[in-house]
């Protein structure tokens, strides 16, 4: 069974998957911080400086005026984070979009390879292996 479970974790394809899990969750913290940093200030300037992290309701229980979302939460009123969702919304189509593209330069680079290699097979490369048999077959009959 030990030898069973090495095989199963030196396969490519277990190796390949541990690397894009940790390859994604470092690409989600420069996502986070490029939505962070520099997108959510711009979208505010152009709101007039909204910030979304902080837009909440108050559900239930009291939230002094103006206190941010952490606040509110620490203070143990029930809010409708309504402005962390609109940033999960954003993260998703700036993830979602980074990866289109990925997949896109990936498959580009496929279709390049792809008509190299039928250029290559088109080229004549001389007389195929069923050829030289049938020549060898008439050359054994005579």
């Amino acid at each position: 069974m030990l030898q069973e479970f090495k095989d199963f974790i030196a396969k490519g394809n277990v190796m390949d998957m541990a690397v894009g899990i940790i390859i994604g969750a470092a690409f989600t913290a420069i996502v986070s911080s490029l939505v962070a940093d520099l997108i959510n200030p711009i979208i505010g300037l152009f709101l007039g400086g909204i910030d979304f992290t902080n837009m909440y309701a108050t559900l239930s229980g009291s939230v002094p005026e103006g206190a941010s979302l952490e606040a509110a939460r620490e203070s143990g009123a029930a809010v409708f984070a309504y402005g962390s969702f609109i940033m999960a919304i954003i993260n998703f189509l700036i993830i979602a979009f980074v990866v289109f593209m990925l997949v896109r330069f990936v498959n580009k680079a496929k279709d390049a390879a792809a008509k190299e290699e039928e250029a290559a097979e088109e080229a004549p490369a001389g007389p195929s292996e069923v050829d030289l048999l049938v020549e060898i077959r008439d050359a054994l009959k005579k």
